[in-house]
C-alpha cells in the first residue's frame, strides 16, 4: 500500500480506498456471509465457510448414500490430493511432501516420537515457555515416558522467540527443537530459516507448528530445509470446525522416521492384510487410520481457494490489514488503556493483532454485544484475526469504531469479569 495512504486522518475513507484497491476483494463473496452487519475478527480461530464447501459438502452427501461403500474407490486418495494443493499452492513443498491426517496434536506427537527414536543418543527436546499449550502437553508426556529432558526456551510473550534465545538452548544433545511459526497469543514471526538452520548446526531436527501460520503468511519449508511441520486447516485455511489436519515430511527423511502408531492407511499394500506392519515409503506411511472423508473435501475446498488466490497476496493483504488496524488502535485505544501486544512490524506479524488491556477479557464479551466477533487469550489480550480473504478494511474500521465506542461509555463494565470456558 503506498506510504501516504498512512497519513490520512480520515479512517473511514482510508479503509474505503484500501477496499477498492484490494485484487482480493471479490473473494468475499466465496464465503457465506449471511449477516452483513456482523463483523468477524476471529477468522485467525474458525475461518468462514466458503461457497464452494458447502455445495460439495451436500454433494459428497450424495455421493455416500448413492455409491455406499463404492466410494472409496476415488476416496481412497483424498487424504494425498489434499496434501498436494497444501504443497503447491499454500506452502513451499513439492507434491508428495504433505498428507491430510489425524488432528494437529495428534500429528505433533507421531512427528515428535519418531524425529527423538531417530536421535537415540540425544535426550533433550527444546520448545519455548509460551508455545501453544496443547504442544507443551505433548512434549511433556513424551519426554516423561522415554526419560527426556523437556528445555524450556523463554520467549517474549509479545514479539515471540528469538533465534538468539534458541540457540542458547542448543548443544549436541538436542534430539528436536519444536517451536511455533506463528505465535498463537501475539501472532508473532519466528524466523524458521534461520532457527532450523541453528538446530542444523548441532545435528538436531525441527518439528513446526504451521496452525497459525498456514493459509496466513508464507512458509518457507523447502528453502529453509524444514525436517518436520504440522498444522491445522480450520483457521485461515477455511475447512470447518475439527477438520482434518496435515503433516509434512522433507523427502529425504521419509523412510528414516518410523512415527509410533501404525495403523493400516500407513501400511503397504493395506488391502491384502497382512499380520504384520510395513510402512509404505512414501508420506503415507504418516498416515494411521481411515480419514474422514468429509473433512477432507472441506479441506479440499479450502485449500484450492487459498491457492486461487496466492499465498502472496494473502500474506500482503494481511500485513495491511494488521498495520490498518494498529494506526487506529494508536489513535483511538491508547488513550483508553490499549496497548500492543504484537510485533508492530508486518514482516513479523501474522494474520491478526493482539491488544493488551487489563479488562480484555470484559471488552470481548461486550464487542460480541455490539456484533463484533474477536477473541480473548490470557492475560489479558484480545485478539482480532484477519481473513485476508473476506475481511475488508471497512471491517476492521468498524470493529475498531464498536470498540472505541465501548471504551468511551464504559459499557464493558457491565459484563461479568470471570471468564466462560470459551474464550
Amino acid at each position: 500500500m503506498p506510504p501516504s495512504l498512512y497519513r490520512v486522518t480520515d479512517f473511514l475513507s482510508r479503509a474505503r480506498e484500501l477496499d477498492a484497491a484490494d485484487t482480493l476483494a471479490p473473494f468475499r463473496e466465496r464465503f457465506v456471509i449471511p449477516d452483513e452487519d456482523l463483523v468477524y475478527l476471529d477468522g485467525n480461530s474458525l475461518g468462514r465457510l466458503p461457497v464452494s464447501t458447502r455445495e460439495r459438502l451436500h454433494q459428497a452427501i450424495d455421493e455416500w448414500g448413492g455409491d455406499l461403500i463404492r466410494g472409496w474407490d476415488r476416496w481412497i486418495t483424498l487424504s494425498r490430493e489434499v496434501g498436494d494443493v497444501l504443497a503447491g499452492g499454500v506452502l513451499d513443498a513439492a507434491p508428495g511432501d504433505v498428507v491430510l491426517a489425524d488432528s494437529t496434536s495428534v500429528n505433533l506427537y507421531k512427528l515428535a516420537a519418531a524425529a527423538c527414536a531417530a536421535r537415540p543418543a540425544r535426550h533433550v527436546i527444546v520448545t519455548d515457555d509460551d508455545n501453544f499449550p496443547s504442544d507443551r502437553y505433548i512434549f511433556q508426556g513424551l519426554a516423561q515416558a522415554r526419560g527426556l529432558e523437556l528445555r524450556v526456551v523463554k520467549s517474549d510473550i509479545d514479539l515471540g522467540v528469538s533465534v538468539e534465545a534458541v540457540r542458547e538452548a542448543l548443544d549436541e544433545d538436542v534430539a528436536l527443537v519444536s517451536l511455533s511459526h506463528v505465535a498463537y497469543r501475539s501472532g508473532a514471526v519466528a524466523d524458521m530459516a534461520a532457527i532450523t538452520a541453528a538446530a542444523h548446526e548441532v545435528g538436531a531436527l525441527t518439528l513446526w507448528d504451521l496452525s497459525h501460520s498456514a493459509g496466513a503468511v508464507r512458509v518457507p519449508l523447502r528453502s529453509a530445509r524444514v525436517d518436520l511441520a504440522a498444522g491445522c486447516t480450520y483457521k485461515h485455511l477455511n475447512a470447518g470446525p475439527g477438520a482434518p489436519a496435515f503433516l509434512y515430511v522433507r523427502a529425504d527423511l521419509r523412510r528414516e522416521l518410523r512415527q509410533p502408531i501404525w495403523g493400516w492407511f500407513g501400511q503397504r499394500a493395506q488391502f491384502d492384510m497382512a499380520a504384520e506392519y510395513d510402512p509404505m515409503d512414501s508420506i503415507d506411511r504418516f498416515q494411521v487410520g481411515t480419514p474422514s472423508v468429509l473433512g477432507a473435501y472441506a479441506a479440499l475446498s479450502g485449500a484450492k481457494l487459498t491457492a486461487e488466490a496466492g499465498i502472496g497476496a494473502i500474506a500482503e493483504k494481511g500485513a495491511a490489514l494488521g498495520a490498518y488496524a494498529i494506526e487506529v488502535s494508536d489513535a483511538w485505544l491508547a488513550p483508553h488503556g490499549f496497548t500492543l501486544a504484537s510485533p508492530r512490524a508486518g514482516t513479523r506479524r501474522g494474520g491478526h493483532v493482539t491488544l493488551h488491556h487489563t479488562r480484555a477479557w470484559q471488552f470481548s464479551q461486550a464487542l460480541r454485544a455490539a456484533g463484533v466477533v474477536p477473541d480473548f487469550r490470557t492475560p489479558d489480550r484480545l485478539r482480532l484475526g484477519f481473513g485476508a480473504l473476506y475481511t475488508r478494511f471497512v471491517d476492521v474500521y468498524a470493529g475498531l469504531s464498536r470498540l472505541r465506542d465501548i471504551a468511551e461509555a464504559g459499557t464493558h463494565l457491565e459484563f461479568p469479569e470471570q471468564h466462560a470456558r470459551v474464550t
